[in-house]
């Protein structure tokens, strides 16, 4: 029988910006229909026609190997048209505006841009001026709703809710899209969290977004049931905010001893790339309690959930 206090969602928004603009029903909402279409990903024809005569638009100003990659497939397997520019190659490189940029590829009728960018905020900036649909694939060190979402469905997959779970975010906090977005979904979602990391590397004041922080891993690894790890953002570190790499990985780099202290459940996850004996040591990355792998193949099904929900709800 339904449950007749189950609020109905109407999916309305136009963009995918930040979490923190996402209701929690629109990030259930999300969620539940990435379910479905990791069923499609398992057939032996991994496509559906559910988008078919839209266009998507990748258009990235950073490196990126999974969101990218994801993205990309994530459209195909929806049998949108894709196109991937990357800004090297565009007339941006000539002295074109991001925006002019943007512009010119929505005069061509494309339905969705999907956009990384070193800055925080041009995203936002780019939604404000176009009509079709813009996706935050990562903008400066503010958000990455797509990663977040990806996070949020591994975890909810392998423990059936993340109401109630404590989740530990380990690393480079102050560079960190991935932590912030993590952060406002995962409250939102009713999990618990902990920052832990290097004292320098810890935003002033982030305690207001409703975290513990700490700054012993050895005292976290043995609380959570969710150890997220993030990568140290040597590029985007302009200071020297470490004594050494080597001192880094002793305090907070995972290895098997620091996770024998752990519940048996717990589970290592990390947004990629990895930096292994840095931030941990590949017999962690490999083991039975990493789901590392498991979030790239999840990347897939909440991306293809992303793009129908934008463009394949419209009437």
């Amino acid at each position: 029988m339904a449950d007749k206090n189950k609020k109905v969602i109407q999916w309305d928004r136009r963009n995918i910006l930040d979490l923190k603009d996402l209701s929690k029903e629109e990030i259930d909402l999300v969620l539940e229909t990435a379910k479905s279409f990791k069923e499609v990903s398992k057939r032996d024809v991994k496509k559906v026609p559910t988008l078919r005569g839209k266009s998507v638009v990748t258009l990235f100003f950073e490196p990126s190997t999974r969101t990218r990659a994801s993205f990309e497939l994530a459209a195909k397997r929806l049998s949108a048209d894709t196109i991937n520019i990357a800004a090297s190659q565009s007339s941006i490189s000539k002295g074109e505006t991001i925006l002019d940029t943007a512009r010119n590829l929505e005069a061509m009728n494309v339905d969705l841009i999907i956009v990384r960018h070193g800055c925080a905020g041009v995203p936002d900036e780019l939604a404000k001026h176009l009509k079709g649909s813009v996706v935050n694939a990562g903008d400066g060190c503010r958000a990455h709703p797509t990663q977040a979402l990806l996070d949020m469905f591994t975890i909810q997959e392998r423990f059936g809710k993340i109401e109630g779970l404590h989740v530990g975010i380990v690393g480079d906090i102050l560079h960190s899209r991935v932590a912030r977005s993590n952060i406002w979904g995962l409250k939102k979602l009713g999990a618990k969290v902990t920052l832990c990391g290097p004292p320098t590397l810890m935003p002033i004041g982030i305690e207001q977004m409703g975290v513990d922080v700490s700054y012993d891993l050895n005292e976290v690894i043995e609380k959570v049931d969710v150890l997220m790890l993030l990568r140290l953002q040597r590029e985007r570190q302009k200071d020297n905010f470490l004594p050494s790499l080597r001192e880094y990985a002793k305090y907070f780099g995972v290895n098997k001893k620091k996770l024998s202290k752990a519940k048996k459940d717990l589970v290592i996850m990390h947004p990629g790339p990895t930096n292994r004996g840095l931030e941990l040591s590949s017999e962690i990355a490999d083991g039975d309690n990493s789901l590392i792998l498991d979030q790239v193949t999840n990347g897939v099904a909440v991306r293809m959930a992303i793009l129908y929900l934008l463009l394949g709800t419209k009437t």
